[in-house]
């Protein structure tokens, strides 16, 4: 099979079980940009993650991929993508609570940074939440229904990105570094 197929040339692609639409149609901003996170965690993986950590960063590349297999389907159910719901919003919740629990409580707003791994942590985070507002505006203009669960899904992984990336530092000795209020 050849990666290329010059169907997309005149700026269109076709929907798993669906219609050709533009290449920056709403869908398609939004499962993009659920690709661009997912590539971003695979370079936060290059660098020295806790194990346990890259572990739980490659088990959410998995479900990213299945996210954007259901945003790229017209009828997820139809066609069996629709795999991201409750049971991994609770997955991602319960994540946030083992990590978190082994912080110091925030006192005051950190700036993204520490070690290379967290800073990428930092910015899958910020990508993550591109995604969310991308499919926010799809939810909001597409005809057929999206299921809300992949907004929750979206909004816990941004919380729980910002946890490992405190995690992260922890792990590496590396204090978090406070936002400095202008004088």
């Amino acid at each position: 099979m050849k990666i290329y197929t010059k169907t997309g040339d005149q700026g269109d692609t076709g929907l798993f079980g669906g219609p050709r639409v533009a290449k920056n149609d709403a869908r398609i901003e939004a499962y993009g940009t659920v690709d661009e996170l997912n590539s971003l965690l695979g370079v936060a993986r290059t660098f020295e993650l806790p194990a346990e950590i890259d572990r739980l960063v490659e088990r959410i590349q998995n479900e990213l991929f299945s996210l954007g297999a259901q945003l790229a389907t017209p009828d997820p159910t139809a066609h069996q993508t629709a795999l991201v719901g409750p049971t991994q919003i609770a997955a991602l919740e319960s994540a946030i609570d083992h990590y978190e629990a082994g912080l110091e409580p925030l006192r005051q707003f950190i700036l993204p940074g520490g070690t290379t791994a967290a800073a990428h942590l930092h910015l899958a985070r910020t990508v993550c939440r591109r995604a969310e507002r991308r499919l926010v505006s799809l939810v909001q203009t597409s005809p057929q229904p999206i299921a809300a669960d992949l907004v929750i899904y979206l909004n816990r992984l941004s919380d729980l990105l910002f946890v490992l990336a405190r995690a992260a530092n922890r792990a590496a000795g590396t204090p978090d570094v406070p936002w400095q209020k202008p004088s």
